[in-house]
């Protein structure tokens, strides 16, 4: 069970402090875009991520975008918040987490994953020992597997209250 649960759950990714990551030792930040940053592919930065995102930089966090997502559809997205990316990152595989931690030159002990999917983002994270947090969706999506998955992980957003 421990192999799916986030070192953490928060609704939204704005309620996230820098202050509340440093507690943690984290250096590096990765980011999911679909249901995290956005609405599932919306190509607009949901209300309030940008700033949240400069937050995090000005406290000196090193943040990076990790989606499954291909190079069109996250390069002009993570271009919005000013972001370095990894596209194609085949979460919860743990190459892309790696690729993103070495980007930013942080070791992936000192990195958290922040994203919706328990069975992508917590799952990767969790593989490489990074620390994690879930958030509750923005929206919920609308396609077969997003239903089954979704049906999949209330198991463990109950525990976290999410």
């Amino acid at each position: 069970m421990p192999f799916f649960m986030p070192t953490a759950g928060i609704n939204h990714v704005v309620e996230i402090s820098p202050a509340f990551l440093k507690q943690w030792g984290i250096q590096g930040v990765l980011l999911d875009v679909d249901n995290t940053l956005t609405r599932h592919g919306d190509p607009t930065p949901y209300p309030g991520t940008q700033a949240w995102v400069s937050s995090l930089q000005e406290a000196g966090l090193r943040v990076v975008i990790v989606s499954n997502n291909t190079h069109e559809r996250v390069a002009p997205f993570a271009e919005k918040y000013g972001l370095p990316f990894c596209s194609m990152a085949l979460k919860p595989l743990p190459w892309g987490y790696r690729r993103a931690a070495k980007q930013l030159g942080v070791s992936p002990k000192k990195c958290v994953v922040i994203g919706d999917q328990i069975f992508t983002d917590i799952i990767g994270a969790n593989l490489l020992g990074m620390k994690s947090i879930l958030l509750s969706p923005i929206e919920e999506e609308k396609s077969f597997s997003f239903r089954v998955r979704r049906r999949l992980e209330r198991p463990f957003r109950k525990k976290l209250s999410l």
